[in-house]
């Protein structure tokens, strides 16, 4: 493959391609088209381009029957709303579960009944439904749990459920082994023996649950539920869909990203009183973006199960008090600075221990705070390229694990495998992302069963590891005007990434460190033209250090996202860098 540029080995060490494109796709196609050599790029085929520009519920939405066990857990809802029965809904503890236990309780609202949440508290109770609660819960009078998020691999919990008895359907996304728990209904694209709904295995848990209230819904109207009164109108939810699907860091593809398109419409129109508070309380002054629903709404959200109030986000999203909004938006705003303090100290201890050439990284330590974990093994993972979990081992001796991955490596499976070899209490998750509980003891032998598994599968990641370039544009390219056209073609996030320009090759005007180690630079072309480029917590790296000490007639391309800097009277453009590499 020619590098781009020729550039083999950058700056950072990588060599910088073009992002796979066949060669015949570009026929038909003016050499401007941009938007449509980015959807190209990125999987859309010749036929569905309309479709992809503009994505749309319409256009991506399967039918829910085609998934197992849907039209059963649609009756039994139904049941359950016609008969005014008393529900649960249970639901994890992070963004994912938090939308996708909103979604359900708003849809039942709306049809006349008031379900109960249940969100366990992360630090007593830990990750998904324990026998305990949902006995409790069926005791406090209960005759339907619907667990969201979770429930894949709670065999006892479900179990001690049906012995009571209680009707438990399931709605998760989450990797399932070979035997499934004992459930009235199990919902999940990622079953093994699911068949047409596999192709959706990408859906976040929340996206489970809409097309789930889509099917309950038919059920209704074909009983005739809605003779009498309004149907629901599901696209009004869809800006909790599309929150819970960028936090997940589901990949925004097909149905996903329609979502998320439909979604950012309607968080526009603020209708969710929560969200619209919760949009104050970020301090966005203009509409949400996709970037927004991950790194401001999501982890405020987020900041109540990771710190102990593991019930705010539900709360937030399903209260109709715009007063109380407002109260519970600040507090998971303080929360949320709470939570970055007691990062920052997880995050320090975790480097220190990320010693070694194992090609999976694995870190714990007694005292670290595990609503904090997954945050930091992601930061890990971008910084060492490789996957990594980091486990906090608390006084009783067991150890909660947290771990992102690579592309390429299916972190979940790993981590499943490993808890049927008997490594782990429990665990599972999905390919990016997986969650555990293991004895503190045991973590060196789970360590060394990883590096057994997953060396070679990383080893080839990272080797086949490249820069992947869309365009390549003189200095004078980079103006808002480039930022809209490219914005035409997202919502971007995994699985659709998005779009990557070259730029150069420019000279350093000046360079200075920022913030919390982001270097800030102004860079200009032969003919004069400018923009500002900013590498966020770089100062130490070898990128960084290029851009600070460069000499003022060396010339550099410089490689990232295009984006609006709207500080100022106009807004500009600059470019936000991943990668820089000498120009000749």
């Amino acid at each position: 493959m020619t590098p781009v540029l020729g550039v083999s080995h950058s700056i950072l060490g990588q060599p910088w391609h073009w992002r796979s494109l066949a060669a015949d796709a570009r026929e038909g196609f003016g050499a401007d088209d941009l938007v449509t050599q980015l959807l190209l790029a990125r999987g859309a085929e010749r036929e569905t381009l309309d479709d992809h520009r503009s994505p749309s519920i319409r256009a991506f939405m399967p039918d829910p029957s085609v998934f197992r066990d849907m039209d059963r857990a649609a009756a039994r809802l139904a049941d359950a709303v016609q008969a005014g029965e008393s529900v649960a809904v249970f639901g994890d503890y992070d963004v994912d579960g938090a939308t996708s236990a909103a979604l359900m309780i708003l849809v039942l609202r709306e049809l006349g009944l008031e379900a109960r949440p249940y969100i366990p508290d992360r630090l007593l109770e830990g990750y998904g439904p324990s026998g305990d609660a949902l006995v409790r819960l069926a005791g406090e009078g209960a005759s339907l749990i619907v667990t969201v998020d979770c429930g894949a691999q709670a065999f006892d919990a479900l179990a001690m459920a049906h012995a009571h008895p209680v009707d438990v359907v399931v709605v998760d996304h989450h990797k399932c082994a070979a035997a499934l728990p004992l459930a009235h209904a199990l919902v999940n694209p990622n079953r093994l023996d699911e068949a047409e709904g596999a192709a959706h295995g990408h859906l976040a848990a929340v996206g489970v649950c809409f097309l789930l209230a889509a099917a309950l819904l038919r059920v209704l109207d074909a009983r005739g539920f809605f003779a009498s009164r309004a149907k629901p109108n599901l696209l009004h939810h869809l800006d909790l869909v599309a929150l819970g699907t960028v936090a997940d860091v589901a990949q925004l593809r097909g149905l996903n990203r329609a979502f998320v398109a439909q979604g950012l419409k309607v968080l526009a129109q603020r209708r969710n009183p929560g969200l619209a508070a919760l949009i104050e309380a970020a301090r966005l002054t203009r509409a949400p973006t996709c970037s927004d629903l991950g790194f401001a709404l999501g982890p405020r959200i987020n900041a109540g199960g990771r710190v102990g109030r593991a019930d705010l986000g539900v709360r937030l999203l399903t209260t109709r008090d715009p007063d109380e909004a407002r109260q519970i938006a600040v507090e998971l705003d303080r929360l949320n600075e709470e939570r970055r303090l007691i990062e920052a100290g997880v995050q320090q201890a975790a480097e220190l221990g990320a010693t070694g050439d194992r090609r999976v990284v694995v870190v714990a330590g007694e005292g670290w705070h595990p609503g904090v974990i997954g945050i930091v093994a992601g930061r890990l993972k971008e910084k060492l390229g490789r996957p990594a979990i980091v486990i906090a081992i608390g006084e009783d001796g067991l150890g909660k694990g947290s771990g992102r991955s690579i592309a390429g490596v299916d972190l979940g499976a790993a981590v499943l495998a490993a808890k049927e070899h008997g490594l782990l209490v429990a665990g599972g998750g999905h390919a990016m992302a997986a969650g555990l509980t293991i004895p503190a003891d045991g973590i060196a032998a789970f360590a060394d069963f990883l590096e057994a598994r997953l060396a070679a599968t990383v080893e080839s990641a990272m080797e086949s590891r490249a820069l992947l370039v869309d365009a390549v544009l003189a200095p004078g390219g980079i103006n808002p005007l480039l930022v809209e056209s490219l914005d035409v073609g997202g919502p971007y996030g995994m699985g659709w990434p998005a779009p990557r320009i070259a730029a150069g090759p420019v000279r350093i005007i000046k360079a200075d460190v920022v913030g919390n180690g982001h270097v800030r630079a102004v860079v200009a072309g032969d003919d004069g033209r400018s923009f500002k480029a900013v590498a966020f917590r770089a100062a130490d790296t070898a990128l960084g250090q290029a851009l600070l000490a460069a000499a003022p007639h060396r010339r550099l391309w410089l490689a990232g996202r295009a984006k609006i800097d709207d500080w100022g009277s106009r807004p500009a453009a600059e470019m936000h860098l991943e990668d820089a590499a000498w120009a000749n």
